[in-house]
């Protein structure tokens, strides 16, 4: 079996500044390249990254150029309400409220510049499955 050493999603988009912004408001992500047709975003504890390339590129494969769809990103933070009242402050497309899911999640959706769905969910403490 294959090791994994890394994992980088590329959000292909036609608003990089836009998106930079989006997820450097929301979330602990500080940038470490930024040109105009890539930036590369990683967390503060350098854990995570996130890439954002011009969707047209040459490098990006054909059949990601194009609005995004049967995915999204799922971020899980401290508290999914302290977001939404940053979501709110930026003006940013909410598609749902936190609200307490099933599963012990208190979850938030909302949409990022390219129109991808960003789940931004908080555990629900002492949540016990019934």
């Amino acid at each position: 079996m294959t090791e994994i050493n890394r994992l980088l999603t590329n959000i292909c988009s036609n608003k990089l500044a836009e998106s930079r912004d989006f997820y450097t408001n929301l979330f602990d992500f500080i940038v470490v390249f930024d040109s105009d047709w890539f930036i590369h975003l990683i967390s503060k504890d350098e854990q995570l990254e996130l890439g954002i390339i011009e969707q047209k590129n040459d490098i990006v494969p054909k059949e990601s150029q194009h609005e995004p769809q049967g995915m999204y990103l799922t971020f899980v933070v401290n508290s999914a309400d302290e977001l939404y009242e940053t979501a709110k402050e930026f003006n940013y497309q909410i598609i749902q409220k936190p609200h307490d899911t099933s599963y012990g999640q208190r979850r938030l959706l909302i949409k990022d510049p390219n129109g991808l769905v960003v789940d931004i969910s908080s555990p629900i403490p002492n949540f016990k499955f019934e």
